[in-house]
């Protein structure tokens, strides 16, 4: 039985974490850490396990084995190092951490300890994605060509455990970068991911055009990111990353190939449709994805717990999280110079 110890009480632990380690038996949630207690409180009484009045306190914990990293992101890097060198496997949700210097010695840190570091990248681990990578690797569709991939909401103050806009999702200190480092990473990694290749240059818009915080002021981080990206390979596309989409929330992929279209989670009914050259459609009714309003499993739980159990490295590792990371980065860095980043 893994001992989890989860950090941070916030909407992803309340949606995720907690209910997909509840719901395994090979594994207990030992107990919680937040500084807003009654956070902690309320997953306790509810999954049981108990409140630790400190980090300190639960990284001590000889019960637990693994921790989640639920926190704001500028804690992600501090936090999951000392889990590491307190002995604990460390599951942290992203982006991995808020520079890549930052994200290195996490991974460096994993390996000193000889403890897993997974990231929580939950995007490839969604059905229709990895169906939609089969079907790409079999080569019905031919050659990818081109791209765009979508993810965007309202924002995070209408979901968030501090509903609002005085969320620390839109603090810099705290956050660090905002729709892009909240959906866009998501995106970069799934793109990586799919196309089987890594992303070399990068030109993009990132900014806030609509956003403001308590005070009625521009919120510190971006609220919408547009993004051209080339792979290595010469494939090309788009990846928007945006919290001012008030209608619907779009979390869709299109891939452009030699022998026909594939879009993703486009379709509400059918997650998979594919168009052919010839012009016959294809449609893969294969699972739906997570959203804000659907919180089905995301899989990412599922994973870390059975690469502990099976002492085989959990696929979405800190390297896949820092290379995510690198692209957000590189496009933050394209979008405040106006030129072109090669990564």
């Amino acid at each position: 039985m893994i001992g989890i110890g989860i950090i941070g009480c916030g909407s992803i632990s309340v949606a995720r974490h907690a209910p997909e380690y509840s719901a395994r038996n090979d594994c207990k949630i030992i107990g919680y850490y937040d500084p807003k207690t009654e956070r902690a409180e309320k997953l306790a009484e509810k999954y049981g396990g108990k409140v630790f009045k400190s980090l300190e306190e639960l990284l001590k914990s000889k019960e637990i084995d693994a921790v989640s990293v639920c926190t704001s992101n500028k804690y992600h890097a501090p936090v999951t190092i000392a889990a590491l060198n307190a002995g604990k496997h460390v599951l942290c949700e992203k982006p991995i951490a808020t520079s890549l210097e930052e994200a290195q010695k996490m991974i460096d840190t994993a390996r000193q300890t000889g403890k897993f570091l997974m990231i929580g990248h939950n995007q490839r681990l969604a059905p229709a994605h990895i169906r939609a990578k089969e079907i790409l690797h079999a080569g019905e569709l031919g050659r990818i060509l081109t791209f765009r991939t979508t993810f965007g909401h309202g924002g995070p103050e209408f979901w968030s455990q501090d509903k609002g806009r005085h969320t620390w999702f839109f603090k810099a200190e705290d956050a660090f970068i905002g729709a892009m480092g909240d959906l866009g990473v998501h995106k970069a990694d799934l793109i990586r991911w799919l196309i089987d290749d890594e992303i070399e240059e990068v030109k993009a818009y990132v900014s806030t055009l609509h956003k403001t915080n308590e005070k009625d002021e521009p919120i510190e981080v971006d609220d919408n990111a547009v993004c051209l990206l080339k792979s290595k390979s010469g494939i090309y596309g788009t990846l928007t990353a945006s919290w001012t989409y008030y209608g619907n929330e779009d979390n869709s992929t299109v891939l452009y190939c030699t022998n026909g279209v594939m879009k993703i989670y486009d379709n509400p009914e059918y997650p998979i449709e594919i168009t052919k050259k010839n012009r016959e459609k294809v449609f893969y009714k294969v699972g739906r994805i997570q959203t804000n309003e659907d919180q089905s499993s995301s899989g990412v739980i599922d994973m870390f717990i059975d690469s502990i159990n099976s002492g085989k490295e959990p696929e979405i590792n800190g390297e896949e999280g820092m290379e995510a990371l690198r692209i957000v980065v590189a496009c933050l860095e394209s979008s405040s110079t106006g030129k072109a980043v090669k990564l």
